[in-house]
Order: structure tokens, then C-alpha cells, then sequence
């Protein structure tokens, strides 16, 4: 009798989906130096051998949209089931720096930055100091001139400055420009001719978030198709799901349609009709939340609590402190109708699942576990566990395999031609990075809330690159084996 293989870990007997070739089935996974070197009905031998059996082992899920760049932040998704977590939307500015400091302190999974437009304008605009990502356009928010249109001058810095970004290794740029919707139409799309140019996607907040003429959702949509269309790009549409708001059938339609023609169109979308940002963002001003279905009682401010009251307090607040950070429902998942409105943006065919992460507030220092005086989105602790025991479990609206996918080959498949590393993720096969994420399809699921921070459960193991960094649904602290992502125009 022949002599199993041998490797330095093997996990046996879960149920295995990968969403590439199609398998689900009970087999044994062989892990070797950071890469899957077996997937095998066969009984395995190795150092370490773990039993998963009634388990799923999946790829680990692929975050397109994080914003929560800290260690605790990329922890708490990590017990979400994430072993990449990128920040696409907002990106970074310098993205070497980004990267350096990243990967000096250590990250529990996987990371990667765009080149950020916004702070780009921030920047040569503002005169705003380099930081972190988020902190930066938080500080900025009402700084007095990086919404505005520019000239032909500063348009030309602005694009230099991001071709700068994506040859120091951005996997694309990211394009805020629903944050600064009177910045001109000439120059997003020589943002996008740009992004042709170089071979790389865009990450797109669209211009517009509104059910009323002008200046529609749908109006916003077909901005980034038209730039897609009219440059070649790859133009890819963050959160379509909160950005469509009640239209997403007539904006899922012109995807589908351009796609139908060719047009490199992408999307993704979180499970919830609650969404988070700053509360001096353009479209949250008080004479335009009608223009989103919303009154100020629909906004939350996360550090203290507060329901925003009426006009009056929201004009206040958004004058002491525009970078605060707020959640807003802007629809109510309680009415059948809204209900169905969310679903149907998570259902539309080619939608990957990203969760808008947003950072804690209230948190100091990287401690862990997280105290209960810090706050944020639940979407930043739970959107996958909360795809698979709603939208898989009690719903049934998506069969387990396609949720998968959508969690993990889809979004690698996205960033493929700009980021070949993606071409090993995503994937239970030989050769593949062993980026694995072992969950019960029975138990999975999200307590968080608005208020309280929960960490998901049914969520077993979560390995990066071959190491555990949850076990046995635990975070392990001393294990910080994230490696960067870098962009193929990396010098």
C-alpha cells in the first residue's frame, strides 16, 4: 500500500467549493509552504493534521472595500472569514508609504491600496499632509477646495500625481467623486482614460445618490458606463446597492446591457440597508436628504450616540466636525418593499460582495478584544458571515457555492489583470495561496449591531498564507502574516 502524501499541514475531510472548477465535495487539503499542494479524496499525512470534518473550506473571502487599514480592524475581519481586505474606493496617497508602513507594523491578512483621487485633490489643493487614508479625508472633509472644478493646470498635477501612484505599485485608482460631485465630468474621464492607458480598473463612488431628476442614481451610473465605454477602462462600481438606492433595477439594466456590448463594467454590493461615512458628505447636506428618501432622524452620529434631530443640528454638526463618522439608513428593512429593493442589488448576476469597512471609533491603540465603548458599521465585522446565514441559510436566495464565489473568485477575478497575484486567490486548487477560510454553514452568522461590536460566528479557522490566524474561532495575536498586493506597474 502506497504511502499517503505528506505535508506541513493538512486539513481533512471538509466539504471543499471552489468556485472555478465547480468541485463541492468532501476532500482533504494539503498545505505546504504557503501554497495548496494537494485537494484529494485521498487520506493525507502531515506535521499537523486538523479535522474539519461538517465544515466548508472555501477560499478566504476577498474584501474589495475596507477601509479599517489597522491591525484590529483587519482582525475583525479576519474572524469574518477575510484574508485580503483592500482599500479601493478611497485608496491611499504616497501608496509607497502606505504599503511600507503597512507591511513594517504588520497585518493579520492580506492588503492593498488604489491611488486615491480625493486625497489627491486634497493634497495639491488643500495643502493636506500625508497620513492615513481614511484619517486624511476625514480631517480634510471641509477643507475649502478640493471639490471644486480645477483648470486644465491642476487637472494635469492631479493626473501626474495618480500615474505616479499606480507605477509605485496601486492596484488602480480610486475615484470619490459622489464626495465632490461638482468636480468636473472633463475630468473624470481623463481619470478613466488614465486608468486605459495603464491597464487598471477604477473604483468608482458614483456622482450621485438620488430618486429625483436631475442628478440621479441613475444619472451617476451611467457616468461610469459612459467613461467605460468611451475610454476602454475598467471602471468598477463600489457599492451599488446603497448608490442606486430605489433605482437599482433601471441601474442594474444599464450595467447589464453595456456588459452585453463589451463595456468593462463591475460591481459589488454589502447585505444591509444601513450604510456609514462622514457627516460632511455632499450628499448628506440637509436640503438633500429628500433627494435620498431620508430625514435627519435617519443619521446616527457613532461616537456619541446621537439621532440627529432635525435640519438645524445636521447643518450644526456638519459645520463643527464634517470628518465624523456617522451611520444613515437609507432604506428600512423592515418595509417589504425596501427589503426587496437590498436583495435584488445583492442578486444582480456578476455582483461581488464587499463590506465598506469603516474604521472604530473609539478605539485606542490596537487592543484586543475590542471594548464595548467602541463603535462602528456591522458591516465591518459581519458582512460575510451575515451573506452566508441570511442570504444562504434563511433565505435562500443564494445556493452556498455562488455565494462563495461571489465572496472570493469573482472579486480575484476583478483585479486579475491588474494584480497577478490575484491569479493564486480565490481558489481551492494546486498551487494556489493557501488563503483558506473553514466555516459551519449551519451556525455562521453576525451578531453585530449599530451598537454593539460582535465578532462573527461559526467562523472555525481562517488561514493566510498556510498560518492560522483564527483557530478554533479564536484571533491568534502573535500571528501577523498579511502580505501586500501590489498593482503589475509596481518599479
Amino acid at each position: 500500500m502506497c504511502e499517503p502524501q505528506h505535508f506541513d499541514l493538512v486539513l481533512a475531510g471538509a466539504r471543499v467549493v471552489d468556485p472555478e472548477t465547480g468541485l463541492d465535495g468532501v476532500r482533504d487539503v494539503g498545505i505546504d509552504g504557503g501554497r495548496i499542494g494537494a485537494v484529494t479524496a485521498d487520506r493525507l499525512a502531515g506535521d499537523t493534521v486538523v479535522d474539519v470534518s461538517g465544515r466548508v473550506l472555501a477560499p478566504g473571502f476577498i474584501d474589495l472595500h475596507s477601509h479599517a487599514q489597522t491591525v484590529t480592524g483587519l482582525r475583525l475581519q479576519a474572524m469574518d472569514g477575510v484574508t485580503t481586505a483592500l482599500e479601493l474606493e478611497a485608496g491611499a496617497l504616497p501608496v509607497r508609504t502606505a504599503y511600507a508602513e503597512a507591511a513594517a507594523e504588520g497585518r493579520p491578512i492580506n492588503f492593498g491600496f488604489s491611488a486615491g483621487w480625493a486625497l489627491a485633490r486634497m493634497q495639491l489643493l488643500d495643502g493636506a499632509e500625508p497620513g492615513a487614508s481614511f484619517e486624511v479625508f476625514s480631517k480634510y472633509q471641509g477643507a475649502p477646495n478640493w471639490r471644486r472644478p480645477i483648470g486644465a493646470r491642476d487637472r494635469a498635477r492631479v493626473l501626474d500625481l495618480l500615474e505616479e501612484q499606480v507605477r509605485g505599485g496601486a492596484l488602480g485608482i480610486g475615484v470619490l467623486v459622489g464626495y465632490a460631485p461638482d468636480s468636473g465630468r472633463d475630468e473624470y474621464f481623463a481619470v478613466a482614460s488614465l486608468a486605459a492607458r495603464l491597464g487598471v480598473p477604477t473604483f468608482t463612488h458614483t456622482r450621485f445618490i438620488s430618486t429625483e431628476e436631475p442628478g440621479t442614481s441613475l444619472e451617476g451610473a451611467l457616468e461610469v458606463i459612459a467613461a467605460a465605454a468611451g475610454t476602454g477602462a475598467h471602471m468598477h462600481m463600489c457599492h451599488i446597492n446603497s448608490t442606486s438606492n430605489r433605482m437599482i433595477d433601471d441601474v442594474a439594466a444599464a450595467v447589464d446591457r453595456a456588459r452585453g456590448y463589451g463595456v468593462q463594467v463591475t460591481t459589488e454590493a454589502y447585505p444591509y440597508g444601513s450604510a456609514s461615512t462622514v457627516i460632511g458628505a455632499a450628499f448628506l447636506a440637509p436640503e438633500k436628504l429628500h433627494r435620498l428618501g431620508m430625514r435627519p432622524r435617519n443619521i446616527l452620529r457613532v461616537a456619541t450616540g446621537e439621532r440627529i434631530a432635525d435640519a438645524a443640528r445636521l447643518a450644526e454638526l456638519r459645520e463643527q466636525d464634517p470628518g465624523a463618522l456617522i451611520l444613515f439608513d437609507w432604506l428600512d428593512e423592515s418595509d417589504p418593499a425596501d427589503l426587496s429593493t437590498l436583495q435584488r442589488s445583492l442578486l444582480f448576476p456578476g455582483t461581488a460582495i464587499a463590506s465598506d469597512a469603516v474604521p472604530l471609533v473609539g478605539q485606542d491603540g490596537d487592543t484586543w478584544p475590542v471594548a464595548d465603548g467602541v463603535h462602528t458599521h456591522p458591516r465591518s465585522v459581519g458582512c460575510y458571515a451575515r451573506t452566508f446565514g441570511w442570504l444562504v441559510r434563511e433565505l435562500g436566495v443564494l445556493s452556498l457555492g455562488e455565494a462563495v464565489r461571489r465572496c472570493t473568485l469573482l472579486p480575484a477575478q476583478i483585479l486579475e489583470p491588474a494584480a497577478p497575484a490575484m491569479r493564486r486567490k480565490g481558489r481551492i486548487q494546486v498551487g494556489a495561496d493557501a488563503d483558506v477560510v473553514v466555516f459551519d454553514p449551519g451556525t455562521i452568522a453576525s451578531p453585530a449591531t449599530g451598537t454593539r461590536i460582535r465578532t462573527s460566528t461559526g467562523v472555525d479557522h481562517v488561514l493566510v498564507g498556510g498560518t492560522f490566524v483564527v483557530r478554533d474561532a479564536q484571533i491568534q495575536l502573535d500571528r501577523l502574516p498579511g502580505e501586500p498586493v501590489f498593482g503589475r506597474h509596481r518599479d
